[in-house]
């Protein structure tokens, strides 16, 4: 596994480094002392793990996390508050260690985001194969990426919409999430997927694909804006 270490504090970053060190398997690429740093690192170059702090100048850890959304990612907290508790694992982080971090603390969150990580990379062949593998009524379909404009959430269904068809497949949008390369979709609301190349214009509150208009949900807004490189 790759990873970063954000924190403000030197010492913090130092004993997260050095903890790092003594884990087979796990190599730390950075460490910043502020989140924009950070943010733009993962835009360049993707890592497997993120060890955050919370409260940072400018912007926090739970800022961060917020417009990293869609990152395939796991993101650790390490922080000496436990008031964030709940706002952070509600962001679907993978733990939450508090300061002072004890090497036994450590392990048994390298452990967990290790197993979440190793899940992920299940899936990795849905994205090196280019298409997925979608059952429209009694007979499965190969649908390509590159034909997807959108994707829905409707109850217990995922709408996958493209230019001449919709298909209606039982399961979360999160699992579709997971399933669509991070390099081609984003996640812009609760309920919506879209292609990145398939966006036609930015408005306020939403985005066009064709004659389409899909809302745009605040907490996705900012990631939304650098993917497109808005400014």
């Amino acid at each position: 596994m790759t990873g970063l270490i954000v924190d403000d504090n030197a010492i913090a970053r130092s004993i997260l480094s050095q903890l790092a060190k003594q884990v087979n398997g796990l190599t730390i690429v950075g460490e910043y002392s502020n989140a924009m740093d950070a943010y733009n690192h993962l835009q360049q170059q993707e890592v497997d793990l993120l060890f955050l702090d919370i409260e940072m100048p400018e912007m926090t850890g739970l800022e961060l996390t917020r417009n990293l959304v869609g990152k395939n990612l796991v993101i650790v907290f390490t922080t000496s508050k436990k008031e964030y508790a709940l706002e952070a694992f509600e962001l679907n982080i993978a733990d939450y260690l508090l300061k002072p971090v004890t090497p036994a603390r450590f392990i048994q969150a390298i452990t967990k985001a290790k197993s979440i990580v190793d899940s992920k990379r299940e899936n990795v062949h849905y994205e090196n194969d280019e298409f997925l593998f979608v059952r429209d009524t009694t007979i499965i379909r190969r649908l390509r990426f590159e034909d997807i404009l959108y994707a829905e959430a409707m109850g217990d269904y995922v709408k996958f919409y493209t230019a001449q068809k919709m298909f209606a497949i039982h399961g979360k949008l999160k699992t579709a999430e997971e399933r669509l390369p991070s390099t081609q979709f984003i996640r812009i609301h609760r309920s919506y997927i879209v292609s990145v190349n398939k966006i036609d214009t930015l408005q306020d509150g939403g985005v066009t694909i064709g004659d389409k208009f899909l809302p745009v949900a605040d907490a996705y807004r900012k990631s939304l804006n650098a993917r497109m490189n808005v400014f």
